[in-house]
């Protein structure tokens, strides 16, 4: 019997984004979905570091977050093929943010489907759009 669940929360400044948990009924974690086509605006920055860097800013903002349902640790899984990242060329970028649970809440309940939606643009504005690339929905 499946018992996960994705929701998909739509995007925001040109990012999908969307929250899932693998087990709906003994809620231990939940994980946080980011999608984008990424270009970079400045060719001259070490894409490795870059990514690097945004990956530890993200686990900090996590550490910092006042929530009473989420503990202050997470698992964050940052890919964007930087290889092959070149000028007025489109990359896929993938970010999965894996929170742990504290106290068990109802994924179902508009508040706290808000209350997610809420952390994922705070991600965005603090950690993602802070680089110098530019976001789209598709690869066009």
């Amino acid at each position: 019997m499946k018992t996960g669940k994705y929701v998909n929360l739509g995007s925001y400044k040109n990012i999908k984004i969307g929250f899932g948990t693998v087990d709906f009924v003994d809620l231990k974690t939940i994980y946080i979905k980011f999608n984008s086509w990424v270009s970079p605006n400045d060719m001259d920055i070490d894409f490795d570091v870059e990514m690097s860097l945004t990956k530890r800013k993200i686990k900090l903002h996590i550490s910092n977050l006042k929530n009473e349902y989420f503990k202050q640790f997470s698992i964050v899984d940052f890919d964007i093929r930087t290889k092959g990242i070149r000028e007025n060329k489109k990359s896929f970028m993938n970010l999965e943010v894996t929170l742990f649970v504290d106290k068990h809440f109802n994924l179902k309940d508009k508040k706290n489907k808000d209350m997610i939606k809420n952390i994922c643009q705070e991600i965005i504005d603090n950690t993602l759009t802070k680089h110098d690339f530019s976001f789209f929905i598709n690869k066009k």
